[in-house]
């Protein structure tokens, strides 16, 4: 099988229906198969998946298990020789898919792979990133960029030119290409899944800190895009719960990645980064 598409959802109904009523067309001719794991939705998600598209897989979980979790249950499952992962708030072009993976057949030293994303209105949204260091994530944590508008600009990439295909640290996971035969040349087949300590956030940011860490290579292309309507399922959490999802997923990458002084420092700071948060929103 060429691809298999896997899209974790919650909560968006409206959006998950446009993005299938998207992407099935656009894979006609392409050996495909769409796995869609319901994370306990409750809005008619399912209901609408099964009734209206018929040749989708669909997983329903009875909990929230996250995006980590969630994505693994399909993956164990996927039989393509790729396996994208999509969010439900993307919105493909007739050519996304094909011209991705003409690229990706083209470029096998891209272990993964991402693509151009665009708002609404066609406008570039930009989301390369290097790998997260302590002094850009203090920033963060303390809403430094508020004060001072360029502190994250190298962390962000600011200067990146997304008309050129590069190798990058890390893609954005809403449009999220594994070459699963690459990443079996580079570690054991059952490390080609997401680290499931992550609830939300730097869960995609983790895979490709550790393909790199195995010798392969993480890839952007201009070749193609689709449009991504930006956290449709997670601007519907609370702000207070936003900070504790993004807080445990960052001191979990650094005390995974990091040395232990790092990760000690940011626990340290974030109470005051919570206490930040709420004055700023």
């Amino acid at each position: 099988m060429d691809i298999s598409i896997v899209i974790v959802s919650w909560k968006v109904k409206e959006k998950l229906r446009a993005n299938l009523a998207a992407l099935l067309p656009s894979i006609a001719n392409l050996r495909a198969e769409v796995i869609i794991v319901d994370n306990n939705s409750l809005d008619g998600s399912v209901e609408m998946v099964t009734t209206e598209f018929p040749e989708v897989k669909i997983i329903v979980n009875k909990d929230n298990r996250g995006f980590a979790k969630a994505n693994n249950q399909a993956l164990a499952i996927a039989q393509g020789n790729y396996v994208l992962l999509l969010n439900p708030d993307m919105l493909v072009f007739p050519h996304t898919i094909e011209r991705l993976l003409a690229w990706a057949d083209d470029n096998a030293q891209a272990s993964v792979v991402g693509c151009r994303l665009e708002g609404a209105n066609g406008s570039l949204l930009p989301h390369i990133r290097r790998f997260p260091r302590l002094a850009d994530q203090l920033a963060i944590v303390l809403k430094l960029p508020h004060i001072f508008s360029g502190i994250t600009d190298a962390y962000l990439c600011k200067q990146f030119d997304y008309s050129c295909a590069q190798k990058v640290d890390s893609i954005r996971g809403a449009c999220f290409l594994i070459n699963r035969q690459a990443c079996a040349k580079i570690m054991p087949i059952t490390d080609i899944h997401l680290d499931e300590r992550y609830f939300i956030w730097f869960e995609e940011v983790d895979f490709c800190r550790q393909v790199y860490k195995n010798g392969g290579e993480v890839w952007y292309t201009p070749i193609t895009s689709c449009v991504d309507y930006v956290g449709q399922s997670f601007n519907q959490v609370d702000v207070n719960n936003k900070q504790q999802y993004f807080q445990e997923s960052m001191l979990k990458y650094f005390e995974k990645w990091q040395p232990r002084w790092q990760y000690y420092i940011l626990k340290n700071v974030w109470p005051f980064g919570r206490l930040l948060a709420k004055i700023f929103s």
